[in-house]
């Protein structure tokens, strides 16, 4: 099998690769967007924008959460309101939001102070989907790395706004296994959801494709697990996550 990897590596990325390594899996790193004609390759770990271009090339399918799955958690999961609305209705927004593209990072993910501090339609089509989130602070936050309905990996990667590394809390894994049970289904066979504290209570942050997900100290073998769940053979996906290949959104302006 062949590991796809973009023209830059992470430190995480590197640490995947390593361990793709040590499994006997071959890797290979792109200088560039273009693909060889002669290259074969069975998974991918890189962003969107790589994984956008090169991924049907090598009949790869990413696999990620619904755009809209925030949206659909309970009020008790998430700790905040959410909805999704095209960028164009969130510039019509007239308070503090936090904003974010919801699969992608070409929306800057930040708090906006109006509807007006986003990119404006010339650089942006108006129809592309945004989240629009109440503003809540996280004092800790965790990614937890899923494969097949089990918490498989995970790591702490902040504190009050801050990068902290370290384990997982048994609490945020006993989060996620409760998360699980409830919302299992409404997400691919692997993925990634990061989870936080928010006055003392556990809540949702996002879910973000494994495949474009750092492991920040996760074990990175386990890890490697979920990324190749996550983007393998288009001819491999099972029925159950067909529904979940990505099919990237509006960004650009007409």
């Amino acid at each position: 099998m062949t590991l796809v990897l973009p023209p830059r590596l992470t430190a995480s990325a590197q640490s995947l690769r390593d361990a793709a390594h040590r499994r006997g899996l071959r890797t290979v790193q792109l200088c560039t967007f273009e693909v060889p004609a002669e290259l074969r390759a069975d998974h991918l770990h890189a962003g969107p924008s790589f994984a956008d271009v090169v991924a049907p090339l090598l009949g790869i399918a990413p696999l990620e959460a619904a755009p809209g799955w925030l949206t659909g958690l309970s009020r008790e999961l998430t700790r905040r309101e959410i909805t999704m609305v095209t960028i164009g209705e969130a510039y019509e927004l007239r308070r503090p939001a936090f904003i974010k593209s919801p699969n992608d990072k070409n929306i800057p993910a930040m708090i906006y102070t109006d509807g007006s501090r986003l990119p404006g339609p010339d650089a942006v089509d108006r129809r592309t989907p945004v989240l629009v989130s109440d503003i809540v602070d996280f004092t800790a936050e965790y990614r937890l790395h899923l494969l097949d309905a089990v918490v498989h990996s995970g790591s702490q990667y902040a504190a009050y706004g801050r990068l902290h590394l370290g384990p997982p809390s048994p609490d945020a894994l006993a989060f996620g296994t409760d998360l699980i049970a409830g919302y299992g289904h409404t997400l691919p066979s692997a993925i990634v959801v990061d989870v936080g504290l928010v006055d003392g209570r556990w809540a949702v942050i996002e879910a973000n494709a494994a495949w474009a997900s750092g492991a920040y100290v996760a074990d990175p073998d386990l890890v490697l697990d979920v990324v190749l769940r996550a983007a393998g053979p288009t001819a491999s996906v099972t029925a159950r996550d067909r529904q979940f290949i990505r099919r990237p959104l509006l960004t650009s302006a007409l």
